[in-house]
């Protein structure tokens, strides 16, 4: 009788495989031939400081895994066959869907790339991906000589409507004018960068004394300069939190460049300095960047945390209140400070602090508040990315992105003042599918809209469109400075590229597309 029930129990186990794989507790099983593999990083033109491409797992009926396979179930190789060992760092990020991230930074050049992707031995897709030619490295200078050829490698959409809304405010641009009237209005109180690019070289003349933040602007111009030739351009950046220019739009304005835009004022905004940096340090010296973010999303929605969830320091006094409604309401909302700089002798009532969490760990939560600080929260990106839903709260500061997004189907909206939190928490407790449906429609967004090529595109869209507004030629003016390229001397690279030095050659090259 024992030996007969065991039979029927295996039996009926094995129907139970067979009709719902992976029900058991077993991970589901990827067919080899039939998963998919894209990317900008199997493009050999697209050069990035880490360059990524995708794998999404379809089983042997061609439906896509929705759950991981297993984080070691793709293995991914890149060799180059004229080179004995290559100098490139990989690694396969589980989004945890059933589809992966593959990043890799290369610290070389290399004439061919072969890109071998297997499961269980076997090659994935059309394995090996060949990248045929020379493959440039992040740190080699040589700039494709035609704009409209590089744009269509990176697949930059024909405009962004940011750009086109900054710009529409400025008939045209005054070098020469702007040279002298910007330092004089803003210079003695402000920090400032007065750029010119010349010949696709970077120079910098600095204004006022907190001058530290043009690294990153240093950084993102010798990045673009590496990798495509700029018009000649002039203009001026704003280093600091605020944006500048409070003129109202009929009165004579001037174009200042920042990191973030406000309701009343006319700043052409360009991606956070915080963006920026986790574009040009991703897999360097930044942790927390658009691709870790993607593999580390805490959880399954189900057994997330129902607590709404937020950290920071105290740079805004709705910040103060949130801490307050936490301490009323601490089953609903756990927010509290990592940093006292701002109000100070407030720490009594709103302290103590925390320790730091890791911004991973706040994907352990469905609900991820987010609440301006000085301005616009630069975290914005990261929390859409996560597997979490956002609740934004109204805010008259925005992101170069910020416009894009449509609130109840990127992210949950709140009061200025969050008068209504408590109520859209308990909306999202109450509505979960559609607060699940939110959080994801807000993570799709910044896979398609925050990541490293769409952030190049943006600064290359965004310098074209204003080098067009010029009426007079930019200058290296005096005092200005050359900024060199960081030196990489252990490996040259050999630019085959041969620069078009005209821009009717680089309008030959766009009709010929």
């Amino acid at each position: 009788m024992m030996m007969l029930t065991r039979l029927l129990l295996a039996f009926c186990l094995s129907l139970v495989k067979l009709k719902f794989p992976g029900a058991l507790g077993g991970s589901p099983t990827p067919s080899a031939p039939k998963t998919l593999v894209w990317g900008p990083g199997l493009e050999p033109n697209v050069v990035l400081p880490a360059r990524f491409f995708y794998i999404q797992a379809v089983d042997s009926k061609g439906k896509n895994l929705t759950s991981s396979p297993g984080e070691k179930a793709f293995e991914v190789n890149i060799v180059s066959p004229s080179e004995p060992f290559t100098r490139i760092w990989i690694q396969v990020l589980d989004r945890q869907d059933g589809s992966f991230l593959v990043r890799y930074r290369m610290y070389a050049t290399y004439t061919e790339l072969h890109i071998h992707i297997v499961h269980k031995d076997k090659p994935v897709a059309k394995s090996p991906y060949i990248l045929k030619g020379a493959v440039y490295h992040e740190a080699c200078n040589c700039p494709q000589p035609s704009g409209a050829l590089w744009e269509k490698h990176m697949q930059c959409p024909e405009t962004f409507a940011q750009i086109d809304k900054d710009l529409s405010l400025f008939k045209s641009v005054d070098p020469d004018l702007i040279a002298h009237e910007v330092p004089l209005r803003f210079g003695q109180r402000q920090s400032l960068c007065h750029y010119t690019i010349k010949d696709n070289k970077v120079y910098v003349k600095t204004f006022g004394e907190h001058v530290g933040f043009r690294i990153f602007m240093d950084a993102i111009l010798l990045s673009l300069t590496r990798k495509v030739q700029l018009s000649d351009i002039e203009f001026f950046v704003n280093l600091g939190d605020w944006p500048l220019e409070k003129r109202k739009s009929t009165d004579k304005i001037h174009p200042i460049f920042s990191w973030c835009g406000s309701n009343n004022t006319r700043d052409i905004v360009m991606p956070t300095y915080d963006l920026t940096e986790s574009v040009l340090e991703t897999m360097g010296r930044v942790s927390l960047d658009m691709l870790s973010v993607q593999a580390n999303t805490g959880p399954p929605w189900p057994q997330k945390n129902s607590t709404a969830f937020w950290r920071g320091r105290d740079s805004r006094q709705e910040r103060l209140e949130l801490v307050k409604l936490s301490r009323a309401h601490p089953s609903v909302i756990d927010a509290a400070f990592t940093n006292f700089f701002f109000f100070k002798h407030d720490e009594s009532l709103y302290g103590p602090l925390v320790k730091h969490v890791s911004f991973f760990d706040f994907f352990k939560y469905k609900y991820q508040i987010n609440i301006d600080g000085t301005v616009a929260a630069y975290r914005m990106p990261y929390l859409l990315a996560g597997d979490s839903v956002v609740l934004k709260q109204d805010s008259g500061y925005y992101e170069h992105f910020y416009s894009q997004l449509q609130p109840w189907e990127h992210y949950i909206p709140i009061r200025a003042d969050l008068s209504d939190l408590l109520d859209k928490i308990q909306w999202a407790k109450d509505h979960d599918e559609q607060a699940r449906s939110i959080g994801q429609k807000g993570q799709q967004f910044a896979r398609s809209h925050l990541m490293g090529d769409m952030i190049f595109c943006y600064y290359y869209k965004l310098f074209q469109k204003y080098a067009a507004l010029q009426v007079t030629e930019p200058t290296v003016r005096k005092g200005m400075e050359l900024v060199e390229h960081p030196s990489d001397d252990l490996f040259p690279c050999n630019c085959q590229r041969k620069r078009l030095k005209t821009k009717a050659k680089d309008e030959k090259a766009k009709d010929e597309l």
